[in-house]
């Protein structure tokens, strides 16, 4: 008899995840709303190191994948407001990045999303936000930083009037 007798009813999904011990793990769903805020780079980040916890490693390659594509779109970003500062192309880069945010949700995120909830539910160890929300942050202060000064080295002018 190796259950106890007086224990509360647990459901299925309590009783039995299927997969052993569960590793601690990002809310999926929520680190890909988090993108929103801090964009494909915050959610593609943390779902790559859930795959990785979860010994998922052809997953967390393709995580990789969105996360470098998203880092590269970042420094296209600061470069283009070198080349052609003030003539549209933030706002073509802003709806690259939306469309970007979408096709990962529904190409990678989403997967990540039905593959815990199906496997753990919610019973599993949940990581902290407070570390990686300050690390977005303090990465969003830098990123503005930089495209502070290299717009003030690129275009000395632009910026003093």
């Amino acid at each position: 008899m190796d259950q106890n007798p007086y224990q509360a009813p647990q459901s299925e999904l309590q009783q039995s995840s299927g997969a052993g011990e569960a590793p601690a793990l990002w809310n999926p769903n929520a680190a890909a709303s988090w993108c929103i805020i801090f964009s494909i780079t915050f959610g593609a980040f943390l779902h790559m190191k859930n795959w990785e916890a979860l010994g998922e490693k052809d997953k967390a390659a393709s995580a990789r994948i969105w996360f470098v594509s998203s880092l590269v779109l970042w420094v296209v970003l600061i470069l283009s407001n070198i080349v052609a500062p003030g003539q549209g192309s933030t706002g073509l880069l802003r709806l690259i990045f939306f469309v970007l945010l979408i096709s990962w949700y529904f190409a990678s995120a989403k997967s990540q999303v039905a593959f815990v909830e199906s496997r753990y539910g919610t019973n599993y160890p949940h990581k902290g936000w407070l570390k990686p929300i300050l690390v977005a942050i303090l990465a969003l202060i830098c990123l503005t930083f930089v495209s502070f000064i290299v717009a003030l080295i690129a275009h000395p002018a632009a910026v003093s009037d």
